[in-house]
């Protein structure tokens, strides 16, 4: 192995003296010599965007930090995805575009400095040309690698691998602060065969989401064999989150082993009419949660975004179904206690023309919290705030609850509207404050 230490190449430690160029140097003598790994000692290195080659590992040993600039002029602009859609932004603190086997890694930190992008996120956006930077992001890249680092601070999304096959990220430590927008922690986007695992992650956003484009992209590429395990995830908006760019299509997805604390909402998928695509073939098991708003959310009238609040979106009635008609379906809970829940058990709304389907919950506990805070399951029309309630369904087809116990809840433990096909067994409540109805199943029309 060919060692490239930066300070080798001119990078002085906590000097405030940029290492832009004296990391780029290094990784551009590690390419040249075939490969090698980029060196960073102990000690703080002020950069600006680093442009990582092929066959390239940067590894930080302990005590080394990546201080990445606040300044706009230190990330070249690159055509990537911002929020599912191809575009001109900034590049990000460690980008690669076409590339193989690279890797970041190492017992050190990365700080994205994000506080100055995110006041002008909030305050003055006309300031930004383009998209704030990701912390790291890579396009269309083969066998990359992110492991045992700390990230911090990110500007906006925290890891964003884009159009990846065979991605590996590992033990990495996310920490965003819980009011930094659009902080998620790591988010594969059309990428194929990724495992995360070993990652604790408290962010301003999704801890982990799965995306794969809107229905701006013209490119529609999966995001398939995805596998999450061992993880935390604390505070956020929600533990893993499947959309709500799906697009491109979901598919083979397993997430096991993980604890959510305080993350709003646990696992959650979203989407809307206009944005087509699948999302199927998806596991969850071993799982706990605690202090969340509602554990299981699938929402098919999300409304976030661009062109969200248009009739289209929300309306009740059915519409045709066509290639702008997402899908939610094949979708399995298994071992899963969850506690100190506010607003509802679960919240899962299918589409009036397109139930959401074979959906089965199996070995499930959840306990409401004694002095709930209302709040609304989903981001959708028509519903509002709730608190102590159980199951609430709408616009679903063969979903099966096996052995599934709800404490300390407020009307039926399983509401049903428009629900064909739904069995629940060996179910029951516990606590409740009066009987409550075990199962509440309604026929809904809605109106003109």
């Amino acid at each position: 192995m060919q060692l490239f230490n930066i300070a080798d190449f001119g990078a002085l430690k906590n000097s405030g003296v940029p290492a832009t160029e004296a990391i780029a140097a290094a990784i551009k003598a590690a390419s040249q010599a075939g490969g090698g790994t980029v060196y960073v000692p102990a000690g703080t290195y002020l950069t600006g965007a680093i442009m990582m080659k092929s066959h390239v590992e940067l590894r930080l040993s302990p005590g080394a930090v990546l201080s990445f600039s606040s300044n706009p002029e230190d990330y070249p602009v690159v055509e990537s995805r911002w929020e599912g859609v191809k575009r001109p932004v900034h590049a990000s603190c460690i980008y690669g575009s076409e590339l193989e086997h690279v890797s970041v890694t190492g017992d050190g930190c990365l700080d994205g400095n994000g506080q100055p992008w995110w006041e002008k996120h909030r305050n003055t956006p006309e300031q930004l040309e383009y998209p704030r930077p990701k912390l790291i992001s890579f396009d269309r890249c083969r066998r990359v690698t992110l492991k045992d680092v700390t990230l911090k601070n990110s500007p906006s999304w925290t890891v964003n691998p884009i159009l990846c096959y065979d991605v590996t990220i590992d033990n990495l430590s996310i920490y965003n602060p819980a009011d930094s927008p659009n902080t998620d922690g790591i988010n594969p986007e059309s990428c194929t065969n990724v495992r995360i695992s070993n990652c604790n992650i408290d962010v301003g956003d999704d801890c982990i989401a799965i995306k794969a484009g809107t229905e701006d992209t013209a490119e529609r590429v999966p995001c398939e064999n995805i596998t999450i395990t061992n993880c935390t995830m604390v505070h956020g908006h929600g533990g893993v989150v499947l959309g709500s760019e799906m697009s491109g299509n979901i598919r083979n997805v397993t997430i096991s082993n993980c604890i959510f604390k305080q993350t709003d909402r646990g696992i959650r998928l979203k989407s809307r009419r206009g944005r087509g695509g699948i999302v199927e073939d998806i596991r969850i098991s071993n799982v706990v949660m605690e202090d969340v708003i509602c554990p299981f959310i699938m929402n098919l009238y999300y409304f976030c975004g661009p062109r969200g609040k248009e009739k289209y979106v929300w309306d009740k009635n059915p519409y045709p179904v066509t290639g702008e008609t997402p899908n939610f379906r094949r979708i399995h809970f298994t071992n899963i206690t969850a506690r100190n829940v506010h607003a509802a058990a679960g919240f899962i709304y299918g589409l009036a023309e397109q139930y959401i389907s074979e959906i089965t919950f199996d070995g499930i506990e959840i306990s409401m919290a004694k002095n709930a805070i209302p709040g609304r399951p989903a981001m959708m029309a028509g519903i509002e705030d709730m608190h102590n309630r159980g199951f609430f369904l709408g616009n679903v087809r063969d979903v099966q609850f096996r052995q599934v116990t709800i404490e300390n809840h407020e009307g039926p433990a399983f509401y049903i509207e428009n629900g064909e096909d739904v069995e629940v067994m060996n179910c029951r409540s516990k606590n409740t404050a009066k009987t409550e109805k075990l199962v509440e199943q309604v026929t809904v029309v809605p109106s003109e």
